[in-house]
């Protein structure tokens, strides 16, 4: 590569990207001869030193791995591509570590406050004095490596560290150790003088996925790979992450709504699953209208600063617009989120706010193209019933969710010795996405999924997720 190019490149860069491409190159030059570089130039005199230039493809994944892929036209290349070279392990063609690549986009999502609370929940481990130094989260990897605290093998310390401050980046290193890895393709790109260069694209994530004896599989989010993950992540630093309030009406006192039998194993589904997730889950039975208010209004009252997320699960017969307390008395389900939007509870403004419905959407029933026979009602197994009454209102504030048991107009069922089926299957769906990582909005789809195709009473059943989030939101376990 010749000299201009590279001056050009380091005119272009700043002392923060310098800082990272030293922190990238550690695997390929020694720790000593980084200590010092200040500026690109001082970097590219030590890897053309180690013939480490002789191509442009090692210096065009450093600046594509921190995000300099316009600084790319001043590269050139010679006619043989590293993929062409007669042994591509040699030096003069190496490859950033999918270690080092991961550590580098985990500090990228290091926030100020989490960096503060890294270097205190390191202050037992690390010297106080080298830490006091580090002003950055790559800093602090850096010196957790010369402290022989973090290496690839070793990243048990950093994982239960992120934890404390950042579960999301937690879960990345989780995931790489059980079997993630980094994988860089190659596309072309026309320099400036009109050359074909084969640069690398934007770091992509390709995993093994591992089965368990019950089919789970594990994925990893550790780079964004697609428009949808610019949006950011809604933050799940806490433990725990917040309340999940159930009321469970399972006994009316009016004879104008039947029992609902089976509700009780939907409250212990739920109740199981959310608390894996690291809510602190508080059931209610058998409410009046007037006390589903006086919780709900309650628990909007109380300071949830130290809190990441709310789930609200609601299991009752319904109308449209509503649900129903064992009064018989109708709720609104606006009145539900109510008290929960931004106006009216300041310390959940900004995070998301779940509510999960369990009821009927209208009289009628949905049917497929070709309906199954009834299934069998065997003694033991249990019938299907339906929550009768629509559930169709929503809050339009934002960071809302709200996964209706089926679409508008429609019935949803419940068996009378299992629970429902939209419940069963949430949760289902929550426990095996616990460990993965899914956006909230994959779990709904695999619910609508799986739930629309069954057959209940010759009928069907469409799950209906509404929301008005503003980020990705994943619920991993604790």
């Amino acid at each position: 590569m010749d000299i201009l190019s590279l001056s050009h490149i380091d005119e272009e860069l700043d002392s923060f990207e310098v800082a990272a491409l030293c922190f990238l190159c550690q695997d390929v030059l020694n720790r000593k001869r980084l200590e010092n570089v200040r500026e690109g130039r001082e970097l590219f005199l030590r890897l053309r030193e180690k013939d480490l230039l002789k191509n442009s493809h090692f210096l065009s994944q450093l600046l594509i791995t921190i995000r300099r892929e316009d600084l790319l036209s001043y590269l050139e290349t010679d006619s043989r591509q590293p993929e062409q070279e007669s042994n591509p392990q040699t030096d003069a063609s190496p490859a950033l570590s999918p270690y080092r690549t991961l550590l580098y986009q985990v500090s990228e999502d290091v926030t100020q406050e989490n960096l503060n609370k890294m270097k205190f929940l390191l202050s037992n481990k690390l010297a106080k004095g080298r830490l006091d130094l580090c002003t950055t989260a790559l800093d602090v990897l850096a010196e957790m490596e010369r402290q022989n605290h973090l290496s690839e093998q070793t990243l048990e310390v950093l994982e239960e560290t992120l934890m404390e401050c950042d579960a999301q980046l937690a879960l990345k290193i989780k995931q790489y150790r059980t079997g993630g890895f980094l994988l860089r393709e190659t596309v072309p790109h026309i320099n400036q003088r009109g050359n074909n260069l084969q640069i690398p694209v934007r770091p992509s994530v390709t995993v093994t996925q591992p089965s368990s004896e019950d089919g789970e599989r594990l994925f990893t989010d550790s780079d964004p790979v697609s428009p949808s993950d610019s949006i950011g992540y809604y933050p799940m630093t806490h433990n725990p992450r917040g309340w999940c309030l159930i009321i469970n009406n399972e006994h009316f006192e009016t004879n104008e709504l039947t029992n609902r039998p089976g509700t009780e194993k939907d409250k212990s589904a739920i109740a199981s699953v959310f608390s894996r997730l690291g809510f602190k889950v508080k059931v209610f039975d058998n409410l009046t209208a007037a006390k589903m208010l006086k919780e709900v209004e309650d628990l909007g009252k109380k300071n949830h600063f130290d809190a990441d997320a709310l789930v609200v699960c609601v299991l009752s017969h319904g109308e449209i617009g509503c649900v129903f307390g064992v009064d018989g008395k109708r709720v609104p389900l606006r009145s539900l989120t109510f008290p929960f939007t931004s106006g009216e509870c300041r310390s959940l403004a900004g995070k998301p706010k779940l509510f999960f419905i369990q009821a009927c959407q209208g009289t009628g029933y949905q049917r497929g193209m070709s309906p199954a026979v009834s299934p069998e009602q065997t003694e033991g197994r249990g019938t299907f019933e339906s929550d009768a009454g629509p559930v169709q209102s929503i809050a339009t504030d934002a960071d809302f969710l709200i996964g209706m048991a089926t679409v508008d107009e429609c019935k949803s069922f419940r068996n009378t010795k299992e629970g429902s089926i939209y419940i069963q299957e949430l949760c289902r769906q929550l426990e095996r996405a616990g460990p993965s990582g899914e956006n909230i909005l994959t779990v709904l789809t695999c619910v609508n999924n799986e739930v629309s195709r069954g057959e209940y009473l010759r009928y069907k059943q469409m799950p209906e997720p509404k929301y008005t989030l503003t980020k990705n939101l994943v619920l991993p376990f604790i």
